[in-house]
């Protein structure tokens, strides 16, 4: 995998795990709003994302057919909070409360999971010629999925940072 890429996915973890670490339980389950995410449901997202782009990009490199398609501009896309998507139904976050050490395991496991699987893929050339639908963003070749893991916990991130405002949580 790209260096960049790598150093991206450490960076992204490391930032969001000094968000939540010093958080209490009940910091971490307070929604803002009772439609709105609390800031372990979000982390909850992040970790079923990492899981389903295991099985979204193992599909896509059993495809026989390889064809190049239209890069997106999935970093524009990504960070402008201002746009809104809704989460699949995948990887929509449980309502169960979390405590804050749990979530920080699972976010580590899927994170491993997920790194350790795309270090087996030995041709990453294919990345870029291969693609599977996204939900919200069309067909998107492999590789900007793989892009697209960090960008998204960047702009959940973003959001972490909202609610700690809206829910008056101390840094």
């Amino acid at each position: 995998m790209d260096t960049i890429v790598n150093d991206k996915f450490y960076e992204t973890r490391n930032q969001l795990v000094e968000e939540i670490t010093l958080l209490s339980n009940a910091q971490f389950n307070r929604k803002p709003d009772k439609d709105k995410w609390s800031i372990a449901q979000v982390c909850h997202h992040l970790v079923l994302l990492d899981e389903r782009v295991i099985t979204v990009i193992s599909s896509g490199l059993k495809k026989l057919d390889s064809t190049q398609n239209e890069r997106k501009e999935i970093h524009t896309i990504l960070l402008d909070r201002t746009k809104k998507f809704i989460a699949p139904e995948m990887i929509e976050p449980s309502i169960e409360l979390f405590e804050v050490q749990q979530m920080l395991n699972m976010l580590s496991k899927s994170r491993k999971e997920l790194m350790r699987f795309l270090s087996t893929i030995e041709d990453e050339s294919v990345l870029e010629k291969k693609s599977v639908m996204h939900p919200a963003l069309g067909e998107l070749p492999l590789d900007q999925w793989i892009e697209l893991i960090y960008l998204h916990e960047q702009r959940h991130m973003l959001q972490i940072k909202e609610i700690k405002l809206l829910c008056e949580i101390e840094k």
